[in-house]
């Protein structure tokens, strides 16, 4: 090897161990970055009329496993679905309160029942008829709380799907965007790969909303498809389309025109294309899982209201009259049952704040004059139809069996808790899923000790190719000498 090779062989080596030293210094710099993918750079011999002349860094690349990417946003989209859904059935556990507890569904039929028992062993007291009255009261209140927390649930879910369009309108632009910027960078020969981080980031967003799939394309761009089909972005951004309803009441469905359906590239579709994240968990919770908790608190309500509504019970009821319990103070008619607990109130005839009598519900709400004081038929007969096993009308929780009042509303509640469990269930399998995979992932990225024992090798490294450089100078000024 001539000296001039060698001096070229050693000014590669200084270049290159310049260039190890700037990569391993912005790994360690971005250590705590997030989305930040730590870069190792690809070092080759030069080679010229078949001798070696030295070492390039042909190129710095990330250091990602696609399949622990794949995975880990896979798993983001399941853990953001179960979280969205278990937060949904514990805010209707919540609204219908501990079977145990006072202040629950139970406990108010419970509070109700114990009400009539006094009343018809002392039914010439007022006090007594005024506990009867309050019970009921706090009961309709309680069925009417529950179905507002139900709505509201949906109203949310509505405004966080308006949201997530948004966002991920937003984000399927950039990825476009930053498809563009990545295939220019790369056809110029710049390096892309802090586009291409920023790029990873913004569909790590995309795939908690959605589940997503990454394809390579021609030029360091890729293309987005969720896991069901849809085209999010290939070449162009698709564009989803919503419309939020704002308040949600129960009779809103995407059927009737009540509530918004999504869209991709202005048409219509079903939320199959885009099942497994939080945005079909949000149009679960609006369209399937709110109206069949709204249904089945109707199915109670119904029950309670048709109870007190025969005229067996209450001979003063004429053909037409509404019970003790009523749907906005009307009369119950089964083809209205939709929204009824949202509805329910006590009827007005008894009300002493409305100008009504206690007496009523000793004397029957149609009475037309006071009654034997002592007679505490109608309280009983309240009672024996608050217990009485009956066929639930409705409601899918009791597709089988006859049940009280008391039974219907604890199998309502076993049913929310039980879906609770799952969801539960569902949310710590997919959290323990997403920890491991993240750990995965972790351990490719930015180790600054190893960083740092590289850095120790780069240092020798140039040092030595300085050392080359300065025995290489001595030489030449020897040979200029003689």
């Amino acid at each position: 090897m001539s000296l001039s090779s060698a001096m070229l062989s050693a000014v590669s080596g200084l270049a290159t161990a310049s260039r190890l030293a700037g990569v391993a210094s912005n790994n360690i710099a971005n250590a705590e970055t997030p989305g930040y993918v730590r870069r190792a750079a690809d070092v080759t011999s030069i080679v010229l009329n078949g001798a070696g002349t030295g070492v390039t860094v042909s190129g710095v690349r990330r250091e990602a496993s696609p399949l622990l990417l794949a995975e880990r946003r896979e798993s983001e989209a399941s853990a953001a679905a179960a979280d969205t859904t278990q937060d949904f059935l514990v805010s209707v556990e919540e609204a219908l309160g501990d079977a145990d507890s006072a202040d629950s569904l139970v406990g108010r039929i419970a509070a109700f029942e114990s009400a009539l028992i006094s009343a018809a062993s002392r039914p010439e007291s007022q006090s007594q008829l005024l506990s009867v009255w309050t019970a009921a009261s706090a009961l309709a209140g309680h069925l009417k709380d529950a179905s507002a927390a139900v709505q509201s649930s949906r109203a949310q879910a509505d405004a966080e799907i308006s949201a997530q369009v948004t966002s991920l309108n937003d984000a399927l632009a950039q990825v476009a965007s930053l498809n563009d910027r990545i295939r220019v960078a790369k056809a110029s020969g710049a390096d892309a790969n802090d586009l291409i981080d920023l790029r990873q980031k913004t569909v790590d967003g995309i795939s908690a909303i959605i589940p997503v799939r990454e394809y390579a394309r021609d030029g360091g761009e890729i293309a987005l498809f969720s896991t069901r089909g849809a085209v999010l972005v290939d070449g162009r951004a698709s564009v989803f389309g919503f419309a939020a309803a704002g308040a949600v009441t129960s009779d809103q469905t995407v059927e009737n025109g009540g509530l918004g359906g999504l869209s991709l590239n202005g048409r219509a579709i079903g939320t199959g294309l885009i099942a497994g994240g939080s945005l079909a968990a949000n149009f679960a919770i609006r369209d399937e899982l709110g109206p069949q908790m709204q249904a089945n608190l109707d199915a109670v309500a119904r029950s309670l209201v048709e109870r007190f509504q025969d005229a067996d019970v209450d001979a003063t009821l004429g053909p037409g009259d509404a019970g003790l319990f009523t749907d906005s103070g009307a009369a119950f008619a089964p083809a209205n049952e939709s929204g009824l607990a949202g509805r329910i109130a006590l009827n007005s005839a008894a009300d002493p704040d409305a100008g009504g009598l206690l007496t009523r519900l000793r004397d029957g709400l149609g009475a037309a004059a006071l009654g034997e004081a002592g007679d505490s038929s109608l309280l009983i007969r309240l009672k024996e139809a608050l217990t009485q096993a009956t066929v639930a009308a409705s409601g899918a929780s009791f597709a089988t069996g006859q049940h009280s009042l008391s039974g219907f509303a604890s199998a309502l509640v076993s049913d929310v808790a039980t879906r609770r469990i799952d969801a539960e269930a569902e949310a710590s399998f997919s959290a323990a899923r997403l920890t491991a995979v993240t750990e995965q992932e972790a351990a490719l990225g930015v180790d600054t000790d190893a960083e740092l024992q590289d850095l120790m090798q780069i240092e020798k490294s140039y040092a030595a190719n300085a050392r080359v450089l300065q025995v290489l100078d001595q030489m030449l000024q020897t040979v200029m000498e003689i």
